[in-house]
């Protein structure tokens, strides 16, 4: 990170044409800095390069992980109504001494409320990539309880060059002590929680895949979908007809959930290519001027200092989604949980799992034009299944798995794959806690409905699953979850059943382009 000489972040992170975004910079000495901004998709698209902007050497102030940086802006950008909805990179480059430093920020043009440009709506996972993002101090995950939006990202989380290890996902199996990943950040200088969330190895190569293909999509933060509900108003009336979520999608809001809960309520569509999806609340705070929240709260385990707990606001409690204290599983939206999932390839989790779904429904049209059969191996080629994992409290009826209901998991969802998956133990743990703490596998089954800490408590969600699955809301909303971070890599080239899955299901939920 010595070597993030010229940083900045954008405020705000979302806008629509005709509006304006503020570059907020950092330069070493107080160089001048080249900034060229890019809608990047299937191709980069330069909008703006300005060679030379002032900028001054500002300090990280003490509590920027918290209240943000506070640093002035030094390039107002004008967004040209003709740009279209995308996440925009803010590439910053200086001079040390003949030798180039560069940094990145970025923002996003959203569509204006009741006029979708594509039929389909993406919603960056942003919300986890402030959560992970450890600049200036503290995350989510080293004792923090509140990130705050306004300060650059760590380095890892905008851009990552080619490399071995630079998936968190193991490929080159077994490595248990995760050595390739953990020296690709090393080497790279990037931070040690790089892996877990961001821009490159999700978002950004499903939008190139996407945009390769034919098909259009528009792109939005996560906080848009809490300060514009109306962006998911309904799928009639020139609306979406499909929602989309892709990666690693941790964080939400309970306005967010409301959103998008509506819209699949209403008859609109969602795909969630995601894993841990919707696993923690989380609540954004500190308005702004501009109008977004600068904050970002989440206690996580330490939910009984939250100041909402014992309130009558507990439903709003930034813990677990699933937490005996919100009861509100996840499930009753994606149909799945990080709770009945875990990790697979990951340090000693499923070290030598098969990286690929076994296929339990060939008939469904979503494998229309695949071959599969029962029983196949699905994703495997390009290790589609990794990292972070959903799942769902099943049983079997003659030889197939079904949902058992129990967990929140929709009545009618149908299982079309499974994957092994487990939580983190003590023994396990990539990062172990505490002796005074309990391990994640312990946390998750305290804190459930009806939970506690004993072995059979601890042993009802030690053995998930990844689960690929679907299912129809009452208004005819058809929903479809990968039940794992990693789908993405099955596109581009590195295993054709995901590519033709992922085609079937964008032709069949996302409609004709509004009109």
């Amino acid at each position: 990170m010595a070597f993030a000489t010229v940083t900045g972040y954008c405020w705000p992170q979302s806008v629509v044409g005709g509006g304006t975004v503020s570059l907020h910079l950092s330069s070493a000495g107080g160089r001048e800095v080249a900034v060229e901004v890019a809608r990047v998709g299937r191709h980069r698209e330069v909008v703006v390069s300005e060679p030379a902007v002032p900028a001054g050497d500002h300090p990280t102030p003490q509590g920027a992980d918290r209240e943000g940086c506070g640093w002035p802006p030094a390039l107002t950008l004008e967004v040209d109504p003709s740009w279209r909805s995308g996440y925009y990179e803010v590439r910053l480059e200086i001079d040390v001494d003949g030798r180039r430093r560069v940094g990145h920020a970025f923002f996003v043009v959203r569509p204006r409320v009741g006029q979708p440009t594509a039929p389909v709506l993406m919603a960056l996972t942003t919300n986890t990539w402030h959560a992970y993002n450890d600049f200036g101090g503290r995350n989510l995950y080293t004792g923090g309880t509140s990130v705050s939006l306004q300060r650059p990202m760590s380095p890892g989380y905008l851009h990552k060059p080619p490399g071995a290890g630079r998936r968190v996902t193991t490929l080159q199996v077994p490595d248990p002590e995760m050595a390739a990943h953990r020296g690709y950040l090393q080497l790279n200088h990037l931070s040690p929680y790089a892996g877990s969330a961001g821009w490159p190895d999700w978002e950004l190569p499903f939008l190139q895949w996407a945009e390769r293909e034919g098909y259009e999509v528009d792109v939005v933060t996560n906080a848009d979908l809490e300060d514009h509900p109306q962006l998911l108003a309904g799928p009639g009336d020139g609306g979406y007809s499909l929602y989309l979520s892709i990666g690693h999608d941790e964080y939400w809001s309970g306005p967010m959930r409301d959103t998008v809960e509506g819209f699949i309520g209403r008859g609109g569509h969602a795909a969630f290519l995601s894993g841990n999806t919707s696993f923690w609340q989380v609540r954004l705070e500190d308005p702004t001027p501009e109008g977004p929240a600068a904050t970002m709260v989440g206690y996580k385990g330490q939910l009984k200092d939250d100041p909402v707990y014992g309130t009558d606001r507990i439903g709003e409690l930034s813990a677990m989604w699933s937490d005996r204290e919100v009861g509100r599983p996840e499930n009753q939206m994606t149909g799945v949980s990080f709770v009945r999932g875990g990790y697979h390839r990951i340090g000693k989790r499923a070290t030598r799992g098969a990286g690929g779904y076994t296929v339990h429904r060939p008939d469904h049209w979503l494998f229309e034009g695949t071959g599969i059969g029962y029983g196949d191996l699905l994703g495997a080629a390009g290790t589609t299944v990794g990292y972070e994992c959903d799942g769902c409290d099943l049983t079997y009826v003659d030889g197939l798995p079904v949902p058992t209901g129990s967990d929140g998991t929709p009545e009618g969802f149908t299982i079309l794959g499974t994957v092994p998956a487990c939580h983190f133990t003590r023994d396990t743990a990539t990062r172990p806690p505490p002796p005074d703490q309990p391990s994640e596998v312990e946390f998750i089954a305290a804190r459930m409905a009806g939970g506690g800490r004993g072995p059979e408590d601890v042993a009802r969600i030690s053995h998930g699953h990844a689960v690929l699955g679907t299912y129809t809301s009452p208004a005819g909303g058809v929903v479809v979850t990968s039940g794992s971070t990693d789908w993405v890599h099955g596109l581009g080239g590195r295993d054709p059943e995901v590519e033709q899955i992922t085609r079937n299901l964008l032709d069949r939920l996302g409609g004709p382009p509004p009109t």
